[in-house]
């Protein structure tokens, strides 16, 4: 068993520890900047799979103090890269500090890669590295004066699912997409409507859990060329996620919006995702949107963050506050655009800190009734 750290951003640590738990795996922890948790090598390869709002899985070689280059050399070097490392492994290093003595982030890479080197070379008594093989990419992150040693098991980062060929003007990451579409009122087997849908990323992050799709079904990981890897394991359990994949079961799913040609993008990503034909887009002006009554609106609205936009940011709050009278169902916005709540005409029953990229958002969700109109 080895510690690894499932990485999410800021507000989501408590949801990928319940991911994690879900999913089955033991010791789990949230932690500022993710959750810790147990696996042997077989997991690692299954929280990959099937994570859907983590950024990372990283397994952790080590962590100790560092408040000098000559402690974080030192403790790098007494850590057993030769257990992970082959003779001929490529090992970039990368690195992040925060709040720490030591913060100069191209000199933490350097000396963690000379450590790394020359525990390679006094363990394996060789002079040269090659690094002509497959890719160990590892991370020095200091935070606090703690070092922590990892290698990045997934390449690539998790929002990566595949389906997604053009980002439109204003990208929703799928993994924020993912953890909306679980912080949301909605479960599978209910209506759920997003008027403003852009290139669909939350309509297919709310379909793949309907569909019981595993997230990273159509990318590979690094860690499926690292040879100690259980690879026939890790064959065998994309093709049971592949089995496990039923696209018959996403049902009043659906989407409109305004610009044509994000319709099309859209059309194209679902196609992509293995959901062609699956859930009905229309073009439409949320102004004058209907629905039939019951379910939930999930959207991610215009921010106004330019002057000139918040006349047309109020304009979408209210047209939300319509639909939402009319159509009698649960509404959950992100919002970052600070008015929201005040052109909506009432506060939310529900709100969640999340960030989208490095702008501060609010989750809000507004249940129909008394209050909610």
């Amino acid at each position: 068993m080895h510690e690894y750290i499932a990485t999410a951003p800021f507000g989501l640590e408590g949801v990928v520890a319940q991911e994690l738990r879900q999913l089955g795996f033991a010791d789990v922890r949230a932690q500022e900047g993710g959750a810790r948790f147990a696996a042997d090598e077989e997991g690692a390869f299954y929280a990959n799979l099937w994570l859907r709002c983590a950024d990372r899985v990283l397994l952790e070689v080590g962590r100790f103090p560092a408040t000098s280059f000559e402690e974080l050399f030192e403790g790098v070097r007494a850590l057993p890269w030769e257990a992970y490392l082959p003779q001929d492994a490529a090992f970039p290093v990368s690195g992040h500090c925060a709040r720490s003595r030591l913060m100069s982030v191209s000199d933490c890479q350097a000396i963690a890669k000379k450590a790394i080197v020359e525990r390679l070379r006094d363990k394996r008594r060789v002079r040269t590295l090659p690094e002509t093989g497959e890719t160990y990419a590892v991370q020095v992150a200091l935070h606090r004066d703690m070092a922590a040693l990892t290698l990045n098991t997934s390449g690539a980062g998790l929002s990566r699912r595949g389906y997604r060929t053009w980002n439109g003007e204003a990208p929703l990451r799928e993994t924020l997409a993912a953890a909306m579409v679980r912080l949301s009122p909605w479960r599978p087997g209910e209506a759920l409507h997003d008027p403003l849908c852009g290139t669909g990323t939350l309509l297919i992050e709310a379909a793949f859990v309907a569909a019981r799709r595993a997230p990273g079904l159509a990318r590979e990981f690094a860690c499926e060329q690292w040879r100690w890897m259980p690879r026939a394991r890790m064959r065998a359990l994309r093709e049971e996620a592949r089995a496990a994949f039923m696209p018959e079961n996403v049902r009043d799913i659906s989407g409109g919006d305004i610009d044509a040609d994000a319709l099309k993008l859209a059309v194209r990503h679902l196609a992509q995702a293995g959901l062609a034909g699956r859930v009905p887009l229309r073009r439409q002006d949320v102004r004058t949107a209907r629905l039939s009554s019951g379910g939930v609106v999930l959207t991610n609205p215009p921010y106004g963050q330019r002057l000139s936009d918040r006349v047309g940011c109020d304009e979408v709050a209210r047209a939300l506050r319509a639909l939402q009278r009319e159509s009698g169902r649960a509404l959950c916005v992100l919002s970052g655009y600070g008015g929201f709540e005040r052109a909506f005409g009432r506060r939310a029953d529900r709100r969640r800190r999340l960030y989208n990229g490095r702008l501060e958002c609010e989750l809000m969700t507004f249940y129909p009734g008394p209050s909610g109109g």
